[in-house]
């Protein structure tokens, strides 16, 4: 097994106005999918990062093939006392707040565990922060099915009603709910930091296991030589790269470090029209780059799912000057590739896709990524 390696230095590595470089950054739920590649991009943003996480359930797991060196603190955010001590000991500058229970047929079969994870642990944490003296920044990141689902053919907008069908929607919802009241409640004065919450759309990509996700089950049955059993063909959901979404959160990031006070509120990070597909259009997409792919479709009876959810992101495309940089085609490209870099030579390529993904973006002269 090996980390394919680029150097990431010769791409102009001044990114985000180079703010993260030696900043202490604390990220929650640094083991799971979307943490892990998180950490990844700060430590090559120069970053000196914590991360506060249970130990990941799935093996293998993105985060222990990076093998990263962090300080890696093994906290549940259920638990105030120890979750309160590591954020004095860390004194962090700025807080991606990703731990949660992210499962939306978990949350059917353990609604208490999600509800405290998703909202007591939200909570917890913003108490924490309190008195947190070097504290500039906190970003919390709920969920596109945060808003309340009306089947709508056009896309959410951040003033949008919040609510949710399942346990997870739900809690997802009341964690946004507790952060808009921390912010105003608590963090209001001018020495204050600064609280944003951010609703990403599906992320996909090399290095998920989670049960009950469309790539990392459709990878395990291949595996075992399998057909994966779908619920929902016509399903659509808007499908983004996991490095479009951390790009947003950093962009954000960028923005409530350099103080700016407008950033703090709500923003949706999800792509293009184009990207909004029906779950058999991904997988039809995903068979072009892996002809072997098999499934077909349960006859079981299925717990409640949206059918339909589009996030409207047009507040982040203007304010923030944010944008994806790969379509859904590369996007699932990119996916395939990784996937079968792991199963044929047990190589990870995560740092050379992050190359090429910033090498994509500075050539097509993104705001953030300029060198």
């Amino acid at each position: 097994m090996g980390i394919r390696k680029r150097p990431l230095e010769n791409l102009g590595m001044k990114l985000f106005g180079d703010i993260y470089r030696g900043k202490r950054v604390l990220v929650t739920g640094h083991t799971g999918f979307k943490g892990s590649w998180l950490v990844l991009w700060l430590q090559e943003l120069g970053a000196e990062v914590t991360g506060i996480a249970l130990a990941p359930e799935a093996h293998p797991n993105h985060w222990e093939l990076l093998n990263l060196a962090i300080n890696d603190r093994r906290i549940d955010i259920r638990e105030p006392l120890p979750l309160e001590q590591a954020l004095e000991e860390s004194q962090p500058e700025i807080i991606f707040h990703l731990a949660a229970q992210p499962l939306v047929r978990r949350a059917y079969k353990a609604p208490l565990e999600t509800w405290t994870t998703n909202v007591i642990g939200t909570a917890n944490l913003l108490e924490a922060c309190r008195g947190l003296a070097a504290l500039r920044a906190i970003i919390a990141i709920t969920t596109d099915k945060c808003y309340e689902n009306r089947e709508w053919p056009w896309g959410y907008r951040e003033n949008d009603r919040l609510g949710g069908h399942d346990p997870y929607s739900a809690s997802k919802a009341g964690a946004e709910l507790v952060a808009a009241s921390y912010r105003s409640a608590f963090f209001n004065t001018f020495s204050s930091p600064l609280l944003a919450t951010a609703r990403a759309g599906n992320v996909i990509g090399g290095g998920d296991w989670s049960e009950d996700r469309l790539i990392p089950d459709l990878i395990r049955t291949h595996g075992a030589d399998s057909s994966l059993e779908i619920r929902s063909p016509l399903a659509t959901r808007p499908w983004q790269h996991v490095l479009e979404s951390l790009s947003g959160y950093l962009v954000l990031g960028q923005k409530l470090l350099a103080g700016d006070i407008a950033f703090a509120e709500a923003w949706n990070f999800g792509p293009d029209i184009e990207g909004n597909r029906t779950v058999v259009d991904v997988l039809e997409k995903m068979r072009r780059q892996w002809p072997s792919l098999k499934w077909h479709l349960t006859e079981n009876t299925q717990p409640h799912e949206s059918m339909r959810l589009h996030l409207d992101s047009t507040k982040a495309r203007t304010i923030l000057r944010w944008q994806p940089v790969w379509d859904l085609d590369t996007t699932l490209v990119k996916t395939a590739e990784w996937y079968r870099s792991w199963l044929e030579t047990k190589t990870i390529i995560s740092r050379e896709q992050l190359g090429t993904y910033i090498a994509d973006a500075i050539r097509a002269k993104y705001e953030w990524a300029r060198p």
